[in-house]
């Protein structure tokens, strides 16, 4: 099937997934939708119940979170990682980003697609 898209999208485009936790489902699912909203991410995955171990202000912590995996472009990835601050509740949010090694053409298409900055919704 051709796909006119595609030969439209540049063909060394870079896939991200970037993890991010959150303090709370609420505020979990208002970043996932503004994020999805702005075009910043394609689909973000909302995963409940993670403990995160971690040393803050030299005190050892253990925390209930939630993580966000998003799914983005490294070509918007310097927006969302300049807009991700605004939106969470932490002083210093997680941000981390893992580059895509392969995955399945029609999704990495989508992808691109839905993260494009100047589409609009007919």
């Amino acid at each position: 099937m051709h796909d006119p898209l595609r030969a439209l999208l540049p063909v060394h485009m870079s896939f991200l997934v970037a993890h991010c936790t959150c303090p709370d489902a609420d505020s979990a699912a208002r970043i996932a939708r503004v994020l999805v909203e702005e075009r910043l991410a394609a689909c973000v995955q909302t995963i409940p119940g993670l403990v995160s171990t971690y040393r803050w202000d030299d005190v050892v912590r253990q925390d209930t979170e939630v993580l966000l995996l998003i799914k983005t472009t490294r070509e918007r990835f310097e927006t969302l990682k300049s807009r991700l601050p605004a939106l969470h509740p932490y002083e210093s949010p997680e941000l981390i980003a893992v580059g895509v090694v392969d995955g399945l053409p029609g999704y990495l298409d989508w992808i691109a697609a839905e993260t494009a900055p100047d589409r609009r919704i007919e």
